[in-house]
């Protein structure tokens, strides 16, 4: 498995709409110096139609097992169950799906580590043919927004891209 993922910046950026990047870059300053998780909706034709913030309990299973949970929530995250699962009851009765799952690097910048691969990777990960969006924070601001799409020709492998807003 590769160390990590970079954004390619040979490959022209996805654009998103405007909205939907604001809530995704204001939940990540909103929760800073811990990263952010959360969901993106949409259908084939629409994509990018709402994002949806989940809370971060990785610092709660940090404290529960610590050798199980080696990191708290400054450094990875966990999506709370109980609210992913309510997210995605509530986007099925508006016939949407998950589309991206999104989290931020505090300090970092924006790539999909060793770690959010194997995440991905996992058997049981709810949602393996979404994207991963990634926030880079440093400082006080957004440096950078990535978008790892999964490769159709690499099993559980991802190409980046720069994540830009459209009107």
């Amino acid at each position: 498995m590769a160390v990590r993922v970079e954004v390619d910046p040979r490959l022209e950026a996805r654009r998103i709409p405007s909205d939907v990047l604001n809530e995704i870059c204001n939940h990540a300053l909103d929760v800073a110096p811990e990263e952010c998780c959360g969901l993106v909706f949409g259908e084939p034709s629409a994509r990018w139609r709402r994002a949806v913030r989940i809370t971060n309990i990785m610092t709660r299973m940090h404290v529960a097992d610590p050798v199980a949970f080696p990191r708290d929530a400054r450094h990875a995250y966990y999506m709370s169950e109980l609210e992913y699962l309510r997210a995605t009851q509530e986007a099925e009765a508006r016939h949407e799906q998950v589309t991206a799952v999104y989290h931020s690097h505090f300090g970092q910048g924006c790539y999909l580590s060793q770690d959010d691969l194997a995440f991905a990777a996992h058997p049981l990960f709810p949602f393996p043919e979404a994207c991963q969006v990634v926030v880079s924070i440093l400082g006080d601001r957004v440096s950078e927004v990535g978008v790892f799409e999964p490769r159709p020709d690499a099993e559980r492998g991802f190409v980046g891209r720069a994540l830009e807003a459209s009107s």
